[in-house]
């Protein structure tokens, strides 16, 4: 086997290639710099461009008819990808994951990869990719609550069932309550009713007026405030109700969801007595944000911190670079913003890696994303104040409500690890009770339950909290075979092709 089949050894590794990993590829690629894309998905867009298999898409009938936004600006970043692919500026590895990071001896990272289920299988030795720097941009998942009934089937993430609608054009179900709090609600309960289900209601947490504490912020994105004229027309349309200071506290059903009780709630989510009342449906989407993912950016020793919506995010300079010098972080693990955020902030991240390395990038670029940046996270702050996860939350729950449902632990358990065995941060909790300790490592459960041990504990969170329920040296599933054909590696310093010519 040569030695170029053995590692890619490039400028610069995108891991994503979503909105701000596809941003960041060809940015730099245009700039001169050798760039691979790596990401697990078999097609570009991510999750919020996910859209059908391209090879049985029709050109001329591309869709904004399935609930995409800012489709043209994804076209138009898919075709500026593809002419790098042709000129090989980009090597693009598809349903490929990073599950590690490491810093090389000299200078750059190894990024060790796998191949997702139903991608090709590759070689052991070309899952490694070498670059001088790297860009992530991983983005997010959906946040999850528990509330008593939460993993019937007929549950779903509200990302989830957006997916399905955009991928498959296929809904999840036939009437829906959809609930949560921010304006993502708004987009699954609109692509629902054109999918033809009856959205008997959408159950916002908070009241609407908190806009209000905020309107220059929510001024900074004019275009969110159209969007959000659309949706209100086809909330008229299809008479959807919109019920604000209002939340899902159960789901009921046997063996799949047949009904939802909601309540209405005070200001922070303690439910007002005598205004339960249970909805037929058989569909139950819950949005209670993102959370970003942010295991690769706590791998790679980058600092992070507590955002304004409670998340851990990357800290970040004005360029997008990171405390590690050569990684940059762009999208959603900096913080939730949304797509046009995120794209900026990943062309953002291009250029700063081709400044790093020398080369000449107009400066008045910089500054417009910087100021494009700027506005998006003014607007993202307001956002974030505007839909908070309801203080009081954790009122909703019973005792035998299952906080993980991987391994199967109540909130009983949690909150005696906390009571009786003195735990006093969220990994005491996960090591003790083993919530977090199942197939989905934390992803599903590891903000409540970082939110039930700061209510128990009565101390604030800190990144230092949070952190360990993210670090991994694994970042994502792999077969144990991928770990032991390591073993019959050669240093990657010793592959360089380089070295190989000399």
């Amino acid at each position: 086997m040569s030695v170029e089949n053995r590692a890619v050894d490039v400028d610069l590794a995108v891991v994503g290639a979503g909105p701000a990993g596809l941003s960041a590829a060809v940015a730099a690629a245009e700039t001169g710099l050798r760039v691979v894309l790596v990401d697990a998905g078999m097609q570009t867009g991510g999750q919020y461009w996910r859209h059908p298999d391209e090879r049985h898409l029709d050109a001329f009938t591309e869709p904004e008819h399935t609930g995409h936004h800012h489709w043209e600006h994804y076209r138009g970043l898919r075709d500026r990808l593809h002419r790098q692919l042709r000129s090989g500026g980009i090597v693009h590895r598809a349903g490929r994951q990073v599950w590690r990071i490491d810093r090389e001896a000299g200078s750059g990272f190894s990024l060790r990869t796998t191949a997702v289920a139903g991608a090709d299988a590759v070689t052991a030795a070309d899952r490694t990719v070498r670059a001088e720097r790297v860009v992530l941009a991983p983005g997010a998942y959906d946040r999850q609550l528990p509330v008593p009934g939460w993993t019937l089937p007929g549950v779903m993430a509200a990302g989830g069932v957006q997916a399905m609608l955009k991928a498959n054009q296929v809904a999840a179900g036939r009437r829906a309550v959809v609930a949560g709090t921010g304006p993502f609600l708004l987009s699954v309960a609109a692509g629902l009713a054109r999918a033809g289900v009856e959205v008997v209601a959408v159950c916002e947490a908070n009241a609407l007026s908190r806009w209000a504490a905020t309107p220059l912020r929510a001024l900074q994105e004019p275009g969110k405030l159209v969007e959000g004229v659309g949706y209100a027309t086809t909330f008229v349309r299809e008479r959807i109700p919109l019920r604000t200071r209002t939340v899902v506290t159960a789901v009921t059903g046997e063996g799949r969801v047949t009904g939802a009780t909601i309540a209405r709630v005070d200001a922070a989510g303690r439910v007002r007595p005598g205004t339960q009342r249970t909805l037929d449906v058989d569909l139950v989407a819950f949005g209670w944000g993102f959370t970003p993912q942010i295991e690769l950016v706590v791998g790679a020793g980058a600092e992070t911190r507590i955002d304004v919506d409670g998340s851990l995010v990357a800290v970040v300079d004005v360029d997008q670079r990171t405390s590690v010098p050569g990684l940059y972080v762009a999208g959603e693990a900096t913080g939730i913003g949304g797509a046009v955020q995120s794209c900026a902030e990943g062309e953002l991240a291009g250029l700063a890696a081709a400044v790093d390395a020398g080369l000449a990038v107009p400066t008045a670029t910089a500054r417009r994303l910087r100021r494009r940046i700027a506005r998006g996270r003014s607007f993202a702050v307001g956002m974030h104040r505007a839909s908070p996860v309801p203080e009081e939350w954790a009122t909703w729950l019973r005792d035998d409500t299952l906080v993980c449902r991987c391994e199967e632990v109540p909130l009983s358990a949690v909150r005696a690890t906390v009571t009786d065995l003195a735990a006093d941060d969220a990994r005491d909790v996960r090591v003790t009770a083993r919530p977090g300790m199942g197939m989905c490592q934390g992803r599903v459960c590891g903000f409540a339950l970082s939110c039930l041990v700061e209510q128990e504990t009565g101390r604030p969170r800190r990144p230092g909290d949070v952190e360990p329920l993210v670090r991994r040296p694994i970042g994502t599933p792999i077969r144990v075979a991928d770990l032991a054909a390591l073993a019959d590696l050669p240093d990657p310093a010793d592959l360089s092709p380089r070295k190989e010519s000399s």
